[in-house]
């Protein structure tokens, strides 16, 4: 009879390094692989290997989903809360757990905690405090304790030069919301076995749908610190948990603000998901001229020529007409001069990325924007430059080109800065997405600065002339 067995929810072998491999990447000594069997065991006792995600960092465990066999997604540095904000969000019984070393939870991903914390996810949050960056080298990381000798701190982190270590627990219990929130220590057995009731509890809470738990654990690292893992666990007892208290600080059956146990925004299905983030399709828009394919626009120029005020315009008119819009700034650290871009879709459909990387619009108000961006113009596209500033032409021959003086135009109403109510007024009249007449009723609730609103308007009127004379010159 088999007494003794590694859990179920581990691989038989793991395959990191070579086929049937039976041992992990860990560093002897190194607590990661004592928690990883603590959730091990409980995963296979709780029955719910087939309902849990790990979420891993990047750090000593990154590697985790070569050992657990459940569902595992790697999460950018820090990120794991939010990707688990995201799974709890859309799988309803799946069981989340977040396990993240002190680097990337306390220092990368400070953010990503506190907030999912703060919202009171029912996840589960697993945060390994070894007091170090081990996987990189030994860097100083947010809970390096004071006089503690790192690879960056050779003499010892200083609370004058570097501050003091950052304490998780604690940080975490200043909030509302949280069900359960603990510390534990794997310096000796006595410990490691309170350090299983914590993990169970935070499981448990989880499963019966409580909110957010977090278990701060005190683990050595014996290579980083330079220790034996003898010595690395006495120093852990002796040093770190002066610094961090191994205690209980939270244990309630349900979160103290009542809210936090109210259900998120509906959950979506696998299909509906899907649909919203698909590309192969271009709906047709319920548009002017009934013809008119969903819209992903960039517009581009210096900074102060109205980029982003346009793109804002735009996505205004497009929801002023029932439409969906959403609007992307991108622009350099310069208020003027810099180089700036906004991208802008418009569609009937639910919008599953306000990012445009190959837009079907281009409205270049510079020529360095032309350049930069006409070769990432799709196939039969519109590229409306500002003939003004831009000298050059359009290369291509799969998309149509039109040339506006906006500049000129706008300059002749006595306001260069309506450069870019002409271009996107063109742009509106000619490719009939949006109503002019809507941006017309757009510009007064848009422009904050009052003295410019007549101006902007016979910008309209200036541009719609143009492209009236266009169409009467034989011009397209």
């Amino acid at each position: 009879m088999i007494k003794y067995s590694k859990p179920a929810a581990f691989y038989d072998t793991f395959e990191r390094k070579a086929a049937g491999q039976k041992v992990t990447h860990y560093c002897p000594g190194c607590g990661h692989g004592t928690a990883h069997k603590l959730l091990a065991e409980l995963i296979s006792e709780l029955g719910i290997q087939d309902r849990t995600i790990l979420c891993s960092p990047v750090g000593c465990s990154v590697f985790a989903y070569y050992y657990f066999d459940t569902g595992n997604i790697q999460c950018s540095h820090g990120r794991a809360p939010a990707v688990a904000t995201g799974i709890r969000r859309s799988l309803e019984d799946a069981i989340v757990i977040s396990y993240q070393g002190d680097g990337d939870l306390a220092g990368i991903g400070t953010a990503e905690i506190l907030h999912a914390a703060n919202r009171g996810e029912n996840i589960s949050v697993f945060f390994i405090n070894n007091a170090i960056y081990g996987m990189t080298g030994g860097q100083m990381a947010p809970t390096t304790i004071l006089k503690q000798k790192t690879a960056t701190t050779p003499r010892g982190r200083s609370l004058s030069n570097e501050g003091g270590p950052i304490v998780m627990a604690e940080v975490i219990d200043a909030l509302n919301t949280p069900v359960f929130i603990e510390r534990v220590s794997l310096a000796d057995a006595p410990r490691i076995l309170k350090a299983r009731k914590a993990f169970k509890k935070a499981l448990v809470n989880q499963i019966e749908k409580r909110g957010f738990s977090f278990v701060e654990v005190l683990s050595p690292c014996p290579v980083s610190w330079r220790m034996s893992p003898h010595e690395a666990r006495t120093w852990l007892i002796e040093q770190m948990e002066p610094v961090f208290p191994v205690r209980n600080f939270r244990d309630l059956e349900r979160p103290p603000v009542e809210a936090a146990l109210q259900p998120p925004a509906a959950m979506i299905g696998d299909k509906q998901l899907l649909d919203l983030f698909s590309t192969e399709k271009e709906p047709e828009l319920a548009a002017h001229k009934g013809r008119v394919k969903d819209q992903f626009v960039k517009i581009a120029g210096f900074g102060g020529q109205g980029v982003m005020s346009a793109g804002v315009l735009m996505a205004n008119c497009a929801t002023h007409e029932g439409l969906n819009a959403t609007w992307l700034p991108s622009y350099g650290p310069e208020m003027r001069g810099g180089t700036a871009n906004a991208s802008v879709v418009i569609s009937r459909q639910p919008i599953g990325s306000p990012v445009v990387d190959f837009p079907n619009v281009l409205i270049a108000m510079n020529g360095p924007s032309l350049d930069a961006f006409e070769a990432s113009v799709a196939p039969g596209g519109l590229i409306v430059i500002n003939s003004s500033l831009v000298a050059g032409k359009v290369k291509r021959k799969d998309v149509k080109a039109l040339y506006v003086p906006a500049a000129d135009m706008a300059k002749e109403l006595g306001f260069t800065g309506a450069a870019n109510m002409v271009v996107l007024a063109v742009y509106l009249h000619t490719s009939g997405v949006l109503s002019v007449d809507t941006l017309k009723q757009i510009i007064p609730v848009s422009i904050k600065r009052k003295q410019y609103i007549d101006v902007n308007l016979k910008a309209v009127e200036t541009a719609v002339r143009f492209c009236e004379q266009r169409i009467e010159e034989g011009s397209g």
